[in-house]
Order: C-alpha cells, then sequence, then structure tokens
C-alpha cells in the first residue's frame, strides 16, 4: 500500500502506530548493542500512510530544523526512498541522529493533528529509517558540490550545534574548518551519549558525510589554550562559537568529593571514549550498588550504563516525581523494563563513606511538592524528620551542566550572562562583530535537537553577514599542533 494508491483519509486514520522493533529488556540489560532496532520496509510504508499530509503541517513548525516532515513521509509512502532521502538532507545534517535521540513526542508529534483522535504519526522513527537507508545508499543521496565562496568560517566544538552550521555553511560554498578538543568528533553525541543509544558508527557515518561536503575537522584543539578565540577572528571571516556546556554541576552536600563519585560527565565520557564496555583496561569503577542523583535523559544514560557495566543495584533517586523528570518518556519506560530501580520524591543531603573515604551509602530525605517555581515547576519541600540512607558504593551526579569557561576567560570582549553564557544576539551574533555563537553554551543546557536548532539559524545568519562583504580579509588558518 502507498500513497499512489489514493486511500481514502477514514483508510488512514484506521491504520494504528506502528510499535519501533527492539532489543528484550533482559537481553539488552547486560550488552551495549542499540535498544531500538527500526523498523522493517513493511512498517516504515505502513506507518507513513498514516501521514494526512496536512495542508497546515504543525509539525514542520514542531522541529527546531524545520524538516519538511509531510514531503519526506509523502516520499517514503510512494517508495521513493531516494527522493525522501534527500528531502530530508536537505533540511536535516544529522537526520539518522535526530531519529534515534530528538524527543520528536515534545516537539513535532506533539502537534500532529493525529492526535485528536489517537496517536500521532511516529515521525522520528519515520525519519531514522530513511536517515539509515540514505546511509547505505550514498550513492543516491548526494548533491552538487556549490562553488567556493572564497570566504572561511572556523567552528569551535564538533557536537551537534556546531556539526549541523559546518553542514550549511559549506552547503554555501564556504571553507569551514571545526576545532575539536577532545580526539574524535562528535561532541556529545560521542561522549555523553551511550553506545545503546546512539551507536557511535552512526556518528562517524554522520561526520563524515560533512567531511565529504568539504567541512575540515582538526581534534585536540583547545579553544583557549591551543589558539585564542581573538586568534581565530584574526584567521578566519567568521566565528561560530558551539562548545556545548560541560561543566558538571554538583549537589554542594558534604562527603561529596568522596572516591566513588563521579560527574555524569566523566562517567560516561570514560565509558564512552574508553570503551569500559569491551574486555580493554579502562579505569572506571564498576560499582555493585549505583546511586545516580537527577531525572534526566543524562541520569537515564548513567543508571542504565552502570546496570550494563554489571551493578546489581542500579537506581534513580529523584526529588520529583515521574511525572515532573525531564527524561523522555521512552528512556524512562526502557530504564524500568532493564530493572533500573527509581526512589521518587528523595533528596541527597550527604555522602557517606568509610575511613577511607570510599562511598557507603547516601543520606536522603523525604520530599513532597509545594508551590510553583520561578519556571513553574513544583517546588521540592523536605518533609521533617524524613532522613534514611541507601546503601550504596557508587553515586553518579547528574543534576546539570553549566559553561566551562575555559574558552570565555581568555576572551574579556565577549560578553556573558550571569550564569557563564554567551550573550547573543537576535541573529545569534555575540558582543563581538563576526562571532556567533549557539547551543549550550548560549541557552544552558539542552537537547541535541535545539542546539541543531541553533546552529542551522547561525549559519543562515553567518551566510548573510558573509555575504555582505563583512568579515576579516581570507587568510589562512592557523594550524593545530
Amino acid at each position: 500500500m502507498s500513497a499512489t494508491s489514493k486511500i481514502s483519509i477514514r483508510e488512514r486514520m484506521a491504520i494504528p502506530r506502528q510499535k519501533m522493533v527492539e532489543q528484550a529488556p533482559a537481553e539488552r540489560a547486560v550488552n551495549f548493542a542499540e535498544v531500538n532496532l527500526g523498523f522493517p520496509e513493511k512498517l516504515a510504508l505502513l506507518e507513513a500512510e498514516r501521514c494526512l499530509q496536512c495542508k497546515d503541517p504543525r509539525c514542520v513548525a514542531g522541529c527546531p530544523v524545520r524538516v519538511n516532515i509531510p514531503e519526506f513521509i509523502r516520499l517514503l509512502a510512494e517508495d521513493n526512498l531516494p527522493a525522501a532521502a534527500r528531502s530530508l538532507l536537505r533540511d536535516n545534517a544529522l537526520p539518522a541522529i535526530t531519529g534515534r535521540v530528538c524527543p520528536q513526542e515534545t516537539q513535532c508529534e506533539v502537534v500532529c493533528v493525529r492526535t485528536v483522535k489517537g496517536e500521532p504519526v511516529a515521525i522520528g522513527h519515520l525519519e531514522r529509517y530513511v536517515a539509515d537507508w540514505a546511509m547505505r545508499h550514498h550513492d543516491q543521496t548526494r548533491f552538487d558540490q556549490p562553488a567556493p565562496s572564497g570566504r572561511s568560517v572556523a567552528v569551535v566544538g564538533s557536537g551537534p550545534a556546531g556539526l549541523t552550521a559546518a553542514g550549511e555553511l559549506a552547503r554555501q560554498g564556504h571553507a569551514v574548518t571545526i576545532y575539536e578538543a577532545l580526539h574524535k568528533p562528535g561532541g556529545v553525541l560521542v561522549y555523553g551519549i551511550p553506545e545503546f543509544r546512539l551507536p557511535k558508527k552512526i556518528v562517524e557515518a554522520e561526520v563524515h558525510r560533512l567531511e565529504e561536503m568539504g567541512v575540515r575537522i582538526e581534534c585536540n584543539v583547545v579553544i583557549g589554550r591551543t589558539f585564542t578565540l581573538p586568534e581565530l577572528r584574526r584567521n578566519f571571516d567568521a566565528v561560530f562559537i558551539a562548545n556545548g556546556a560541560g561543566l558538571p554541576v554538583f549537589m554542594d552536600v558534604p562527603g561529596e568529593n568522596a572516591k566513588g563519585v563521579y560527574s555524569a560527565n566523566e562517567y560516561l565520557t570514560r565509558v564512552n571514549l574508553m570503551a569500559a564496555f569491551s574486555p580493554a583496561d579502562t579505569p572506571v569503577l564498576r560499582g555493585r550498588r549505583v546511586a545516580t542523583i537527577g531525572g534526566g535523559n543524562v541520569a537515564m544514560d548513567a543508571a542504565r550504563t552502570a546496570r550494563r557495566l554489571g551493578a546489581e543495584s542500579s537506581m534513580i533517586v529523584y526529588r520529583r516525581t515521574k511525572a515532573e523528570m525531564p527524561a523522555r518518556v521512552e528512556e524512562v519506560h526502557h530504564a524500568e523494563q532493564e530493572g533500573i530501580a527509581f526512589e521518587l520524591l528523595v533528596a541527597p543531603v550527604a555522602v557517606l563513606h568509610d575511613a577511607r573515604h570510599w562511598v557507603t551509602g547516601l543520606k536522603c530525605v523525604r520530599m513532597r511538592l509545594g508551590e510553583p517555581d520561578e519556571r513553574g515547576r513544583r517546588r521540592p519541600v523536605p518533609l521533617p524528620d524524613s532522613e534514611f540512607i541507601i546503601p550504596c558504593d557508587m553515586v553518579v551526579v547528574a543534576i546539570g551542566t553549566r559553561a566551562n569557561p575555559l574558552l570565555t576567560q581568555t576572551c574579556p570582549d565577549l560578553v556573558l550572562d550571569k550564569r557563564g553564557n554567551i550573550k547573543v544576539d537576535e541573529k545569534g551574533m555575540t558582543s563581538i562583530p563576526g562571532v556567533f555563537a549557539g547551543g549550550d553554551i548560549v541557552r544552558g543546557a539542552a537537547t541535541v535537537i535545539l542546539a541543531m536548532g541553533d546552529g542551522k539559524q547561525a549559519a543562515h545568519h553567518i551566510n548573510d553577514y558573509l555575504q555582505a562583504g563583512r568579515g576579516a580579509a581570507p587568510g589562512s588558518a592557523p594550524a593545530a599542533g
């Protein structure tokens, strides 16, 4: 069945949402293979038929990178995969990634008209299907190389915002060089998201496609140390800062410096970049009883990772209820299926340790939800005389991140807000002409797709800036290392 069969809206409405094939919980809880296995062709085509091809598609407005969702789904339903892939790739620089980690349920899918009488079209699953097809059929999805513009742009950071901006700018013919501090490109996509949720080979393939477009990537380059921002600005016509918010936030409770306490950043980076899930001798603790503090996707990633590394007990400790958790519903559901325990309405007040300073437990208090705070979320309030102890030998703190000052402290002309994030105008330009910024370093810790939206929007304004003839005279980029 396809769109060319002219099936009626009533027939489309009768098709139920198709379920993604996934690994069984008992199997996946002890391996790092991808949990979601994707749609087979039959289910993808059937799900594509559910799209009503609205005249006013609200799903597009709900997408931070403005993917033409009805178009690629229509082409998929017509079994025209090459055209569907090209349509998707025109709008989204990293579709195989967003098809896996984007919270479609709170963005494009939540405004799908089908939610009026049932479940929305599985936009994210279809995006993943088309993007994966495109990776397997690279020869059918290439775009013509643009004429060189004669202008150059430096991108600081190879996470979602940086990669997206680089891809958009390369399509305009600009010479783009990405500077990445770590030894592999991908930023949080590589070091922050576990293999079972986003396989490294997927990120590598998306990065390779950008390199084929002419994007140059230099790793092991720390802007603020290897080069300063003013040096980059002198050597490029424009600069886009997308170095994320990688400085972890801790709880500020007694005992937090005990051995066996990790920030989620450090824990996931060690596991992801040092292959702790393989036979390699990686210096990462494998706790027997692991407590992860927080309720977001990063907390779920850490708790599920600990389970895969052999923890007998892996639990989430969160000070609000399940309804307030910022993590994706799918990630919470998968965690529950894999045996992750949830201690809700609980807040740590101290980390306990033995005489050798190794973690032995968490002292916690019970909470209740009080009046809403300034962001509209009900504030957790401690219950009197409710202290209790959670026995554990490892603690992972996943309560957020903030801006790392490594880059900004070497450039006093860069105006920051009170949180240390870079201030930008409506076009994404910083206080320094020709220097733009986006992603977490501007908005604070957020989702992959919001960072990509910032990168795409900034690339548009950078292109306008360059076409207007502004920027330094083209020069040679500084050579790394």
